[in-house]
């Protein structure tokens, strides 16, 4: 009998509500799924489809909501700790917008170290710039001085810096051009491998998704339509009416792994 991976996060009976009376928006609707450790989730849907709401609830950014949401199997407060920040980062869409414009890289990578009272800090700016494919001299930069794509890596440096179990991904490649998004997917791609990290993705772009996630959901007015898998999406196998065509109106075609190159 094949064995069940607990959930590292778990979303249980999500709704969220914004305003009140005849003017209120039933944004989410009864939304659930789980993500194994080390597993990857994907959110798929239109503009106000309810994705991005979803992932401001379980990052601890939006506290008004209904349902339960789990790490390790222990329900999380609405009001999260700063245990819970340091296990659990999330990434921009715009990595322009996310960086301060007035500190310079090497001091946008200390701060959570300052936060979290890490040692080692100038080691760990280094090795964490390593690791995202930037070299130390880029510490002594300006987000201004660098492109999209360098931007982006620094902001995945600053969430890895604390050495999270989750990232959440939320649209992390839709701000950069084409020929960038490539490499920036490459990167969590290998930096999941490498560091058994857990994603929870959100993307209008179902080829994004299916290449960094094994399951996706696709949402619209709030809802789960349709879960599946990557290798049911991939077959064309979506059984309800909207999916099938949301997939047509994108042709989407997912690209193997081996398709996306840096």
């Amino acid at each position: 009998m094949k064995m069940v991976a607990p959930p590292a996060l778990e979303v249980a009976g999500l709704d969220i509500i914004f305003g009140h009376g005849a003017k209120a928006n039933h944004a989410v609707q009864d939304v659930s799924f789980r993500v194994e450790s080390g597993g990857a989730f994907g959110l798929i849907g239109e503009s106000g489809s309810g994705k991005s709401t979803v992932l401001r609830a379980v990052s601890g950014l939006n506290t008004h909501y209904h349902g339960d949401i789990l790490l390790h199997r222990q329900v999380l407060p609405p009001v999260r700790d700063k245990g819970f920040f340091r296990r659990t980062q999330m990434v921009f869409q715009d990595p322009y917008a996310s960086l301060h414009p007035r500190k310079m890289v090497n001091q946008v990578l200390l701060e959570p170290l300052i936060i979290h009272k890490l040692g080692r800090p100038q080691q760990r700016v280094d090795e964490v710039l390593d690791a995202v494919g930037l070299d130390p001299s880029f510490r002594f930069r300006y987000p201004h001085q660098l492109s999209g794509g360098q931007r982006q890596r620094v902001a995945i440096a600053r969430c890895l810096i604390l050495e999270p179990e989750i990232l959440l991904l939320d649209e992390p490649t839709s701000a950069l051009d084409v020929s960038v998004q490539a490499e920036i997917l490459n990167l969590l791609h290998r930096l999941r491998s490498e560091r058994r990290l857990t994603y929870v993705m959100v993307s209008h772009d179902l080829a994004v998704v299916a290449h960094l996630c094994e399951r996706i959901a696709i949402m619209n007015g709030g809802k789960f339509v349709e879960e599946l898998s990557v290798g049911d999406l991939r077959a064309g196998r979506a059984t309800q009416p909207y999916s099938q065509a949301l997939l047509a109106a994108t042709h989407y075609r997912p690209a193997s792994p081996e398709e996306v190159t840096v």
